[in-house]
């Protein structure tokens, strides 16, 4: 039996990487998905990837951190499928690699907003349609980066990225009390690093920040995992599937970390 046989989802950042292994895994469960991003390409790519083989899927270009944007792409969700039940806060951008001295606000400022405030803002959209039904689940993708493995808060030269995973930890936490009583679960899948371009890109940044050869800085990633590799963006796919279906559903509140064991070193 498909796990999400009739529901409705909408998967921000659902274009590529990890929102696009969200979307597939969903899609193979049952449910109708909207995709939403920025960049038109890689919507128009997934749509049509998924399309092909059956899946009910659309899509709109938008920015989360745009509330009349969120505002909009929530109410096409719902005239096209009827109503949106499972939320997948995953868009999200690395933010600048720098140290707080050297910090400028206009990146710190586009961090936070397309991380946090956006999270918050489409959880706020679909919370109008969730609360009526009394039920829904609101899944944000967060990140290890925000967790401080070891006890030990911070990430040196990733300082807005770190806060803006701490801030959807605080806002997954405070949101699942918030919105128990009508029956809507909110957690969070927490990756560290992943495979694909988006680490690549990452690292990109801090080898020239930090003079450390790309080859270095992705061993060292791996060596720091129990399980001496990268997570794949399909096992952070599996996790959400988990939380977006009724098998979770007596969990609530909660962060999953993803990360093949990852103890954070710098």
């Amino acid at each position: 039996m498909m796990r999400l046989k009739d529901k409705v989802a909408i998967i921000t950042g659902g274009g590529k990487n990890i929102g696009k292994a969200i979307a597939i895994s969903f899609v193979r469960e049952g449910a109708a998905v909207m995709i939403i991003g920025r960049t038109l390409h890689d919507l128009e790519a997934t749509y049509s990837e998924i399309q092909d083989k059956g899946g009910k899927i659309a899509f709109m270009q938008a920015d989360v951190s745009r509330e009349e944007q969120v505002r909009q792409f929530v109410l096409e969700t719902v005239e096209q499928f009827g109503r949106v039940d499972i939320l997948v806060n995953n868009t999200g951008i690395a933010g600048p690699t720098v140290q707080v001295a050297d910090m400028e606000l206009s990146h710190w400022n586009e961090t936070l907003a397309i991380n946090l405030t956006g999270s918050m803002l489409c959880a706020r959209e679909v919370l109008r349609y969730m609360i009526p039904r009394r039920s829904g689940a609101i899944i944000n993708i967060v990140s290890e980066a925000g967790r401080a493995g070891d006890g030990r808060a911070g990430y040196p030269m990733r300082s807005a990225y770190c806060c803006s995973k701490m801030g959807q930890i605080g806002l997954t936490e405070t949101l699942a009390i918030e919105v128990g009583e009508y029956n809507i679960r909110v957690n969070a899948v927490s990756p560290g690093p992943i495979q694909g371009e988006r680490i690549l890109n990452v690292v990109k940044k801090r080898a020239e920040a930090t003079r450390m050869s790309m080859d270095e800085i992705l061993k060292d990633l791996a060596s720091n995992c129990s399980l001496k590799r990268l997570a794949t963006e399909e096992e952070v796919a599996a996790v959400a599937l988990f939380l977006a279906s009724d098998e979770a559903s007596g969990v609530t509140g909660q962060t999953i970390p993803v990360s093949c064991g990852q103890h954070m070193s710098f």
